[in-house]
């Protein structure tokens, strides 16, 4: 096998481990559920929900640091430079410490704005509270981990990503377990085994990092002045990419406060739906963390033949999977339904609009194989500019002309949305596989 040869093992062994690290983060949320859930009073449940619900909607908008770095990474890997890719890391590194830093030093105000636009009860907002100011403890170590776990992506050590967050999680369920069964804490147990655990993996990480070569020629690389002049290129991407999450996140707020105006049915209902989309996206996101890295190494070695090649894999992969999703959910989605609730009003509404999380795989696949291509040839201008096409121009209008259609109608216009997103992404493929052109 020649370097440039791009292998369907090659793809599994980014994608593989990336899949069951997705995976195993929806375990942890259930077992801090499982946790608070059996404690005294129900204000506990709720304050551990809303909290989570804000910080990963904080932590989530900075998900670019991770996104951003994977590109950048995979190209200096495919260039075969070691010092380049030290330098990408290193100022990821620095962008994270300095967004954590002004997420500590305005975490009052996040809180109360946080608070204010949950508007719960008066119980579930103090402890809510609580779990904020000690949680918000962890935006050093969670985005710093948002880099180095990018940075490996990139140069295709996914099996150390996996350990990475398999530290951060299985650290997190022990934790809870005792504080909370342990010392009988209550919230409080629960936020600070959060922080301890994104601070074990951080500790993990940099062993991964000296493993892999890191060094302190890597630091001392990245504040000298040449790289601080090139450095421009690393911001742009961050910045575009940040604009990109910020609108993904904020369309599927609205469908889901949009849900919730509709009743409590409706929310319960596509609640329940929205883990079909989860489930589907924590598989497919493993696919596009594969042609992130295969895009960025083909790219960085000028080799057409191997752009083309990875791509041509990833996307057999991600379609295979995308159509296995679709037959299950035809098959077995309302047993799965079943399973989720046993509320007989919600099993009624939510097999009623069953058949859009159906389609939703088939549609939704070319949005998150090509949002792989992007960030691996770092083309952040592009993929900032489809998305804000299908948010604003697809996504807005097809939400306010639907409304008659109730909650059909706002299903429908999220499957607009990811529809638009896989066409317009489209048009920039044959300009990014020239990227790869040694001309």
């Amino acid at each position: 096998m020649t370097d440039n040869t791009v292998t369907h093992r090659q793809v599994w062994r980014i994608a593989g481990p990336m899949i069951i690290a997705n995976i195993s983060t929806p375990l942890l949320g259930m077992v801090d559920t499982a946790m608070v859930g059996h404690l005294s009073a129900a204000h506990y449940l709720g304050a551990v929900a809303i909290g989570s619900m804000i910080f990963t909607f904080v932590f989530w908008g900075f998900g670019f640091l991770r996104m951003a770095t994977t590109g950048l990474t995979s190209q200096a890997y495919g260039e075969n430079s070691t010092a380049k890719m030290q330098a990408v890391l290193m100022q990821s590194i620095w962008l994270a410490l300095t967004i954590a830093l002004f997420l500590l030093l305005l975490q009052y105000p996040i809180r109360q704005v946080a608070l204010q636009i949950v508007d719960s009860s008066g119980s579930v907002e103090q402890f809510a509270a609580v779990y904020f100011d000690i949680r918000i403890w962890s935006a050093p170590a969670t985005l710093v981990n948002y880099a180095i776990l990018g940075w490996l992506i990139g140069r295709e050590a996914s099996k150390a990503a996996l350990l990475m967050v398999l530290v951060i999680n299985i650290s997190n369920i022990l934790l809870d377990a005792l504080f909370v069964l342990g010392f009988g804490m209550d919230v409080d147990g629960v936020a600070l085994a959060s922080v301890l655990a994104e601070y074990s993996g951080l500790i993990t990480g940099l062993l991964l990092l000296k493993y892999y070569g890191v060094n302190k020629a890597g630091i001392h690389l990245s504040l000298s002045q040449k790289v601080l002049q090139d450095s421009w290129k690393g911001l742009h991407v961050h910045g575009n990419v940040m604009i990109r999450t910020f609108l993904l996140i904020s369309c599927f707020a609205l469908f889901t406060t949009q849900g919730a105006r509709q009743g409590d049915t409706v929310l319960a209902a596509n609640s329940v739906l929205l883990n079909f989309i989860t489930l589907m996206a924590f598989v497919l996101d493993g696919f596009a963390n594969a042609t992130e890295a295969l895009t960025g190494k083909a790219i960085g070695r000028k080799s057409p033949i191997m752009l083309r090649r990875a791509l041509g894999l990833t996307a057999f992969w991600s379609v295979l999977m995308a159509i296995l999703f679709s037959l299950t959910y035809l098959l077995f989605g309302a047993s799965i339904i079943q399973l989720l609730t046993g509320i007989d009003a919600v099993i009624k509404f939510a097999s009623i609009h069953l058949f859009w999380v159906i389609i939703a795989p088939l549609i939704a696949v070319w949005s998150y194989l090509l949002d792989g291509l992007f960030v691996g040839a770092t083309c952040s201008r592009e993929m900032r500019n489809t998305m804000l096409f299908s948010a604003l121009c697809c996504y807005l209008p097809a939400f306010y002309l639907l409304q008659p259609f109730g909650n059909h109608g706002l299903w429908a216009a999220l499957i607009i949305f990811l529809a638009a997103r896989g066409l317009t992404q489209s048009i920039y493929i044959n300009r990014i596989m020239r990227l790869a052109d040694p001309s």
